[in-house]
């Protein structure tokens, strides 16, 4: 069963390089994995309300799709469990960056099928969002009796995430 590579590898931010050419073959980079987030904008959009809740980073990293969406679910249902359709959730990033693997076999055999380091760029196995220190990464628009709940609905989703980001509240003026 394949499983996902350990986020260690690309939890820093390098440059993108995807060497995407207007050639299709001299193009290193055929395709690219669609995200694995689902919805970007949940809740009642069209309501104003008073205060906003911001999940923010605190350091320049690298957050997988999946680690988002896995975060997105947690999140949204504490908020729809508690306070009903009486907020508005948004997804903040998008994952545009190509995480790329060079595969590597072992086994008897295994120094007659491959290339080693000669052609090392790599396929595609995923993508994610490069977020840089003090972005947020979700936004929860809630009323003052909601406020609490969407402090915590963000800290369950913290825990979803590879690093520890900040809870910001600020109070929208009209």
């Amino acid at each position: 069963m394949a499983k996902l590579r350990k986020f260690s590898c690309y939890r820093s931010i390098e440059r993108p390089y995807t060497r995407k050419s207007k050639y299709k073959n001299k193009g290193y980079i055929k395709a690219v994995p669609s995200p694995n987030i689902s919805r970007y904008n949940m809740g009642d959009s069209k309501k104003k309300f008073s205060h906003q809740v911001d999940l923010i980073s605190t350091v320049d990293l690298q957050v997988r799709s999946n680690a988002i969406e896995s975060a997105r679910q947690v999140g949204n249902r504490r908020l729809e469990v508690n306070l009903g359709n009486n907020y508005y959730f948004i997804v903040r990033t998008f994952p545009h960056h190509a995480l790329r693997e060079n595969k590597m076999l072992v086994g008897a055999g295994a120094d007659r099928m491959q290339t080693g380091m000669q052609r090392s760029f790599g396929s595609v196995i995923g993508v994610a969002a490069q977020v840089k220190k003090n972005q947020p990464i979700f936004s929860v628009f809630v009323d003052k009796n909601g406020l609490e709940t969407a402090k915590e609905a963000l800290k369950i989703a913290n825990t979803r995430l590879p690093r520890r980001f900040s809870i910001i509240v600020k109070e929208i003026k009209r």
